[in-house]
């Protein structure tokens, strides 16, 4: 079979109605049961009255809430086929899009269930909401979740997340699974929906599946695989300024089916502060009996990383991440990488298959110290026949791929010029989140389809 025969079936796979369509449509058919429920139960004639229309808007507000938490938590619970089939970015910003979405409809539920206490002409509004928020039977547990929900909400804004450690940002993250389970005994004893039997087999289903879901894949799987795996540390290799690498051994790797591309969550019995986890890249293709990651110092685990030694033992969740080849739609492939984004395309470059001439690699970086892998890279392009372009210097200002001496006046231009077929190749590329705005930006221009590019943020 010939190279352009490979291809073809790949590229068929463009526009086809996906793994990522099935289950986004069953997201959004979960929200349409809620409503369809709501219409059946209450519907317009609950809107009769400024009274009943206040508690059934809030209720409904409630339901849609519920069942976007719920989704969240599947898209949380780090299930496999579920991140294989939207891939990392998209399922970011698909879970902050839905979370904000659903911290909105628990403001609107609250604010209307308020308001339906204040009616005019009504006296004793304030003993009402004392009674309704703390004293009703599990009404203090929906309130504390609440709170809870509403803390992680606010370290997931922009310029709160930047002055928090990521270990910080991961731990309120798991309070969002005390609150949403705070939340739901309220329902069962409170919401109306619950006192019909098609709610009440749809709710208990829905709950019950999220439970089950985060319970084997947050907890029963990585415990599993940890304890066979048997991870442990073998070497740990100074690669710049902040960076080092960190090798280890284990068991039967191989049957992690693990590709070049995806990351893990790491944890080293090191001593305090084990437990929490830090993802990282793997920045070699993995073999049966050893794994490699490439760290830089950027908060207090990734800065712990330079101290391990030799022995200390490992835990592990994943593999997750679909930077991967199984992504190819076509045989030419671009690959890009700034700063210690250039970890999974090292690993990509190894041992993604392809013929010599029929990968360009674009490596940019500040300044050459922090050229991590460079001679790594040269070696693996002089081996597999792979063009290189090194692009050291400081990012130029405004939204810019390229470095500030590039001579290039356009992004888009700069890579039809550098890769002057770049609209009939696949696009990989990883680096910090601004570089990728503009990677995605400068590509899209360059001719490239949306579905041909794939990207992974170094950002939480």
């Amino acid at each position: 079979m010939t190279t352009s025969e490979k291809a073809r079936p790949r590229a068929a796979q463009v526009g086809r109605f996906g793994s990522a369509d099935l289950l986004g449509t069953l997201g959004i058919a979960s929200v349409v049961a809620v409503l369809w429920m709501w219409t059946r139960y209450h519907g317009p004639q609950s809107l009769t009255s400024w009274g009943t229309a206040l508690g059934s808007m809030a209720q409904l507000a409630g339901l849609v809430a519920a069942d976007l938490m719920v989704l969240q938590v599947f898209l949380l619970a780090r299930v496999p086929w579920i991140e294989r089939a939207f891939g990392h970015d998209r399922l970011i910003r698909g879970h902050r899009w839905i979370g904000f979405t659903a911290f909105w409809m628990v403001l609107a539920h609250l604010a209307l269930a308020t308001a339906h206490r204040f009616r005019p002409g009504v006296p004793g509004a304030g003993e009402r909401l004392w009674d309704l928020y703390v004293q009703r039977h599990w009404m203090l547990f929906a309130t504390a979740g609440t709170a809870l929900l509403v803390v992680v909400v606010l370290a997931s804004l922009r310029p709160v997340r930047r002055r928090l450690r990521y270990e910080t940002w991961h731990l309120l993250h798991l309070y969002a699974y005390l609150g949403i389970a705070l939340s739901f005994p309220h329902m069962v004893a409170h919401g109306a929906d619950f006192h019909t039997p098609l709610a009440r087999v749809y709710w208990w289903a829905l709950f019950g599946s999220a439970l089950a879901v985060a319970v084997v894949f947050r907890i029963g799987v990585p415990l599993w695989r940890s304890v066979y795996h048997r991870l442990r540390v073998t070497d740990v290799r100074i690669e710049a300024p902040g960076v080092v690498s960190v090798t280890m051994t284990g068991r039967h790797l191989h049957r992690m089916r693990i590709r070049s591309g995806q990351y893990f969550i790491w944890r080293f019995l090191d001593g305090p502060g084990w437990s929490r986890g830090n993802p990282y890249t793997l920045s070699a293709a993995p073999n049966p009996d050893t794994m490699r990651i490439t760290v830089k110092a950027a908060g207090d685990g990734s800065s712990r990383a330079a101290c391990l030694a030799p022995g200390i033992r490992v835990l592990i969740e994943g593999p997750y991440g679909s930077l991967t080849a199984a992504r190819r739609k076509h045989d030419r492939i671009l690959m890009m990488a700034a700063g210690i984004g250039v970890t999974p395309m090292r690993a990509l470059l190894e041992d993604t298959p392809f013929e010599p001439g029929e990968t360009t690699f674009i490596y940019r970086y500040s300044h050459h110290e922090h050229a991590v892998f460079a001679d790594e890279i040269r070696e693996i392009a002089d081996r597999r026949g792979v063009v290189l372009h090194f692009l050291p210097g400081r990012r130029r200002s405004g939204l810019s791929w390229l470095p500030a001496g590039s001579g290039h006046r356009d992004d888009a231009d700069a890579l039809r010029e550098l890769v002057p077929d770049i609209a009939q190749r696949d696009v990989f590329a990883c680096g910090p989140s601004a570089w990728l705005v503009a990677v995605r930006r400068a590509v899209a221009r360059a001719g490239v389809h949306r579905d041909h590019l794939h990207t992974e943020e170094f950002a939480w």
